[in-house]
């Protein structure tokens, strides 16, 4: 049977080669007292310093395509340059959009809805984008997808669209 006094720890010795560092005081804690004053104008202009080298960084290793990539984002800055003509809204931001579908072959389909199945420029619309889309260097072929289902509503606007119409 067993002792206590019989069990030993046994430290392990370190390697030959490795440095023997002495005991390190534990560093101090930080007091919330002892924090930096800054005033509401610094810690704004320090957030909207790391927001902006945020939002400007660009993914890596996106495919052209994909969301991110440079050709898909191209066909989104072309599709908000293209303004509803009875509201002063584009139409990405206003909620039109349902997809942008880009292949591997730079093929690119848009599917889109308008605000009623009786607007006038129902006709015209789908014929204005494909156009926009094919003009965009590295696109193939543009192809737009009317759908009624689901139907738009005003909550499918972007949060700038409602801004600028004076609904936030």
């Amino acid at each position: 049977m067993e002792n206590q006094d019989d069990k030993k720890e046994f430290i392990a010795a370190p390697p030959p080669n490795a440095e023997v560092v002495e005991a390190v005081d534990k560093p101090r804690r930080a007091r919330v007292d002892e924090a930096m004053e800054e005033s509401s104008a610094e810690k704004l202009e320090r957030k909207r310093d790391y927001l902006e080298g945020f939002l400007q960084k660009k993914p890596e290793g996106v495919p052209a395509g994909a969301p991110g990539g440079e050709l898909y984002e191209s066909v989104i800055d072309a599709l908000k340059d293209i303004y509803d003509p009875e509201i002063p809204v584009n139409i990405y931001d206003l909620g039109l959009i349902y997809g942008v579908d880009v292949s591997d072959e730079s093929d690119v389909i848009v599917t889109m809805t308008l605000t009623t199945p009786h607007c006038p420029v129902a006709e015209t619309m789908p014929g204005e984008i494909e156009m926009r889309v094919m003009n965009i260097p590295g696109v193939r072929d543009a192809e737009v997808n009317v759908t009624w289902d689901p139907p738009w509503d005003p909550s499918k606007m972007s949060d700038e669209a409602r801004l600028e119409l004076g609904m936030l």
